[in-house]
């Protein structure tokens, strides 16, 4: 939840926050045994009288040939490594996975602290790119710096792979906040901020978009405020719980996104292409 990170900040005037606990609603998993600290320190220490723990080792760049992964116990653990948290509980819930992909920082005694570092299989990709929530967030954010000067701030964001183009692109929905409707972006700043969020993303991105030409240029549309409160509507009435609701940070539902698509105001597209230069081999 970094992204939201900058309003809470907006709206508190600046007041400390505290993370607590790291819990869903299948279990309790861990605790943050130092609450006050700054909220990309935190760090959660699995409590394991809560649940059977183990963990699927992930490799963010492995390319994936099929093999079954074998689970790692507490004990196991390396720190540095990434891993898919699986629990068994004492509800009945049995190897469940949850989805969520945690790195390990270090240990309490000899309990592993871990860093919630993104969901699983949250994935843009048009040809051999692959951008995973972590990686667009990232990406957000250096390009919202471009917005600070006008005041104005993304207030929520998803996107899609638009495979529909010819060359397919990645297309970023924001909502926006401005202080002063008078002094708001201009259209050249947000084709920045889309040129911008193309030099966040990985080389295999930028290879495809500048040689290969198999990605066209990234789209921003700005979508009118109140977009992603009905998308939270929507899902609600289709089922889902306003307790458990999370923005989707990358759609595909059709309904979705011609939801979407109907509140969009204008939009954006990367002046040029960004920065890429073929990596030398020994």
């Amino acid at each position: 939840m970094a992204q939201y990170i900058p309003t809470l900040d907006y709206y508190s005037g600046g007041l400390p926050k505290a993370c607590t606990m790291y819990a869903s609603s299948e279990c309790y998993f861990g605790l943050n045994l130092n609450p006050m600290c700054n909220p990309s320190e935190v760090s959660y220490t699995i409590m394991p009288n809560m649940a059977y723990f183990e963990f699927l080792p992930h490799e963010p760049n492995s390319p994936g040939l099929g093999v079954p992964v074998q689970p790692v116990d507490l004990a196991n653990v390396e720190v540095g490594k990434e891993y898919e948290l699986v629990i068994t509980t004492y509800a009945g819930l049995y190897r469940y996975r949850v989805g969520d992909i945690l790195r390990v920082t270090g240990f309490y005694n000899l309990a592993p602290q871990f860093q919630f570092i993104r969901r699983k299989n949250v994935l843009l990709s048009i040809d051999t790119d692959k951008t995973d929530e972590a990686e667009l967030q990232a990406a957000i954010e250096n390009a919202s710096q471009l917005l600070r000067e006008f005041n104005t701030s993304v207030v929520e964001y998803t996107s899609y792979a638009d495979a529909k183009t010819i060359p397919g692109h990645y297309v970023i929905y924001w909502e926006l906040l401005a202080k002063n409707s008078a002094n708001s972006a201009s259209d050249e700043v947000l084709d920045q901020c889309c040129l911008a969020m193309e030099e966040s993303l990985n080389s295999v991105y930028r290879q495809c978009r500048v040689s290969d030409n198999s990605i066209g240029q990234l789209e921003i549309r700005v979508v009118k405020s109140g977009t992603f409160e009905e998308l939270m509507d929507y899902a609600i009435s289709r089922g889902a719980s306003i307790n458990q609701y999370k923005v989707p940070r990358c759609v595909s539902f059709t309904p979705i996104m011609e939801l979407l698509d109907s509140r969009v105001v204008s939009t954006h597209f990367s002046p040029s292409l960004p920065h890429w230069v073929p990596e030398r081999r020994c």
